[in-house]
């Protein structure tokens, strides 16, 4: 793996934990075949290993990813908001 790009995509990413959970997904669609996911984003892959192409997608905004707690604090805000009594009871 090209150094300059994991360090370009972990300013992308943010956590270095969350990069290495990226790259290891989409290096086993792109491993799988299978076609649609399994083909690289990106047009110019020569040279380059399926790490490789997993980080310049990343770099390049082509794929996307959310943060599960995220979407666990939604969850529980929105559970707090249907427990809180009304001021009828």
């Amino acid at each position: 793996m090209n150094s300059d790009l994991i360090r370009k995509a972990l300013e992308k990413v943010g956590n270095p934990n969350v990069l290495v959970n990226l790259v290891s997904r989409r290096v086993k669609q792109l491993n799988g075949g299978g076609g649609g996911m399994g083909r690289p984003l990106i047009s110019d892959t020569i040279g380059l290993g399926v790490a490789d192409i997993a980080l310049v997608e990343i770099i390049e905004d082509k794929i996307t990813w959310e943060h599960a707690l995220d979407e666990i604090e939604a969850e529980t805000q929105r559970k707090r908001r249907r427990r809180q009594p009304s001021v009828l009871d």
